[in-house]
């Protein structure tokens, strides 16, 4: 592109080298199919895999397990902060309050160096989702359990935000949906965590930058929206004249439609069997039948596919996990990807800094 051509939302423009994620003909990471990864690999060695450029060996899984348990601890004052927090605060607030805190006193805040940044993000794939179940369970007044290092992150997540006892179904459920959200090339997000982190700035602070972009609902959120609505409807008849006026009135569908996958998101094609499976173990095909119905609907008038949100909230929602958590959840997976970006990006750094445009007035003289 030459110096000076406008794209609009920066659409199509290469920005940067990356070695971390491939989305040409399909999703990969790493050079691994990000839904086979999804079928035989658990997010624990995801996260392994894209921090640290392979897969684990077993004793690797193993020693990344337990460095993720012995710092799965927050400080006193956070731990105060994310329990005096107004009770109405958004739980991705919350985490970003969270991410940002962290690094006031972690310990290598001052190291930007790639053993650091490693470090720092095992780090955060344990404070983070202890955050939000502190800031959550805090009007129980009870003590959460210890990360347990012989436990998946999937088993500790469910487990720490008040499932008690979670049987395997439901970790490799979770497990799924968070590989798959794991990692996305340049989504805005990511591209916020690497302009960040291509000022030299420290990783927390591109985490929280990150977390900022993913609250917007262009973005996340997506997977909150599909369940509060689709909860509205009493059979599949219903869901299909509710589509049918949305799409007359040119509202947003939420759950549909990608500006990379045109021809279907391959992570939602491949959830939608777990997802199918998983309704009819806690007795909610119907809503199933409903989800079948719309997705039919958006096919057969505007030719658009699900995207990963679709059947990830419905996931969400048969693991009985409360709607305000979904996107917090896609923070918990993302986060293995941006800190790989920022280690990356710090790896072979150049300031990113794109041109605008002008459009205002010309030049005037002052009165």
């Amino acid at each position: 592109m030459s110096t000076g051509e406008f794209a609009r939302g920066l659409e199509g423009v290469v920005a940067a080298e990356s070695a971390i994620c491939s989305m040409e003909g399909g999703l990969r990471y790493r050079g691994y199919d990000a839904c086979r990864l999804a079928a035989r690999k658990t997010f624990d060695e995801v996260a392994y895999l894209l921090l640290e450029g392979e897969l684990p060996e077993e004793r690797q899984l193993a020693d990344f397990r337990s460095s993720i348990a012995t710092n799965a601890t927050l400080p006193a004052s956070l731990a105060a902060l994310l329990r005096a927090l107004p009770r109405d605060s958004s739980p991705m607030d919350v985490l970003r309050t969270a991410a940002s805190t962290l690094g006031t006193c972690d310990a290598l805040r001052f190291d930007n160096s790639r053993a650091a940044n490693l470090q720092k993000s095992r780090q955060l794939l344990g404070q983070l989702p202890l955050a939000l179940a502190v800031f959550w369970r805090a009007p129980e007044g009870n003590a959460l359990p210890n990360w347990r290092a012989d436990a998946s992150i999937a088993e500790n997540i469910l487990t720490l935000l008040g499932r008690g006892e979670v049987d395997a179904e439901s970790v490799r459920a979770l497990d799924m949906t968070l590989v798959l959200y794991a990692e996305h090339e340049l989504a805005a997000s990511t591209f916020a965590a690497r302009v960040v982190a291509s000022t030299l700035s420290d990783l927390h602070a591109a985490v929280t930058a990150a977390i900022g972009a993913l609250k917007g609902p262009l973005h996340g959120g997506a997977n909150e929206r599909v369940i509060e609505w689709l909860r509205q409807f009493r059979s599949p008849q219903d869901a299909e004249r509710w589509a049918l006026e949305a799409l007359a009135e040119k509202r947003r569908v939420m759950g549909f439609g990608h500006r990379v996958y045109k021809q279907g998101d391959p992570r939602a094609e491949f959830l939608r069997e777990p997802c199918r499976q998983l309704a009819a173990r806690v007795g909610q095909q119907p809503f199933e039948e409903i989800a079948s119905r719309i997705e039919a609907v958006m096919l057969r008038e505007k030719q658009l596919h699900p995207n990963l949100d679709w059947p990830a909230a419905r996931i969400y929602y048969y693991l009985g996990l409360p709607i305000p958590l979904y996107t917090p959840l896609f923070v918990l997976a993302r986060v293995a990807g941006w800190c790989a970006h920022v280690i990356e990006q710090h790896s072979d750094n150049r300031l990113i800094r794109p041109r605008a445009r002008y459009v205002g007035p010309p030049p005037r003289d002052l009165p």
